[in-house]
């Protein structure tokens, strides 16, 4: 195991081809940044040794797992924790990509109506809340993770008999209401991946003017697609700005910009500036 933390990409990239590294643990914002910072070093999947990639600490999208294991070459898996119980490995994917498999033995989960905080029927989408077996230091009971997931109780193909977790589609506080409409990043980016023309790195930033809110998203364009071709950007933009505003069911105003714009970071993705609360 190689802790080598977060940032200084091109020296982590570098490590990954001396040592000959075969899984690689990060966000899955992090690891597309490692493709795009690859392909800057003119530096090939098939030139490093990397099989499996395990990420966790953001949602992300089925979209953005294709996205990843297309430009890295590998299985990516999903990992879920909690920094308030033990951090990773509450619970994880097997090799079948199923659903993520929880440590029963030392975990009880539940899924709970975020708003009533009443326990949901088998199989229904709510908050995961989660009290510990085996926990001495701080046990918890029913802790609000404030995910929103569901449980998955038929027998994995793997053959394990655990519980299985959904891949958590956002959190109950991430839930922005805007114009008294329910809004979800992850619905952004779910739209951003299904077009070949733009990358999955956006910000939403949230004004208010006057008492209406308004919603301005910045979202990149990938490199053969950004040119001074007016009408092609704006055709794209109008492309983009009708699917988000179908999904959201709310009116966005959407800028290109070029590739690399928005920051990056080896850490949680800063998706959402909201100036309502300023």
């Amino acid at each position: 195991v190689i802790p080598i933390s977060g940032g200084n990409t091109d020296k982590q990239i570098l490590l990954m081809q001396d040592f000959g590294t075969t899984v690689i643990a990060c966000t899955p914002s992090y690891a597309l940044f490692l493709a795009e910072t690859m392909k800057e070093m003119s530096i090939t999947p098939e030139s490093l040794q990397l099989r499996v990639g395990i990420f966790g600490a953001e949602p992300w999208s089925e979209n953005m797992r294709r996205e990843i294991e297309a430009k890295l070459k590998i299985k990516a898996i999903d990992i879920y924790g909690l920094s308030e119980v033990i951090g990773p490995g509450v619970s994880c994917e097997c090799e079948h990509q199923c659903g993520m498999h929880i440590n029963e033995d030392h975990f009880i989960p539940e899924i709970i109506d975020p708003e009533t905080l009443r326990p949901l029927p088998t199989g229904e989408k709510g908050e995961l809340v989660f009290s510990t077996v085996t926990k001495e230091g701080m046990p918890i009971l029913r802790y609000r993770t404030r995910d929103l997931t569901r449980l998955i109780y038929d027998k994995c193909e793997c053959g394990r008999t655990l519980v299985r977790m959904e891949k958590c589609m956002g959190r109950s506080d991430d839930m922005l209401i805007i114009r008294g409409v329910n809004v979800f990043p992850s619905q952004i980016e779910s739209v951003l991946l299904e077009m070949s023309e733009t990358e999955p790195h956006y910000l939403l930033i949230i004004e208010r003017e006057e008492t209406l809110d308004v919603v301005n998203l910045l979202v990149e364009v990938q490199e053969q697609f950004f040119s001074d071709e007016i009408k092609q950007l704006e055709s794209l933009r109008k492309k983009l700005t009708d699917k988000i505003q179908s999904t959201l069911g709310i009116s966005v105003r959407v800028k290109l910009v070029e590739p690399k714009t928005i920051e990056r970071t080896a850490g949680k993705a800063k998706r959402v500036i909201d100036n309502r609360k300023i």
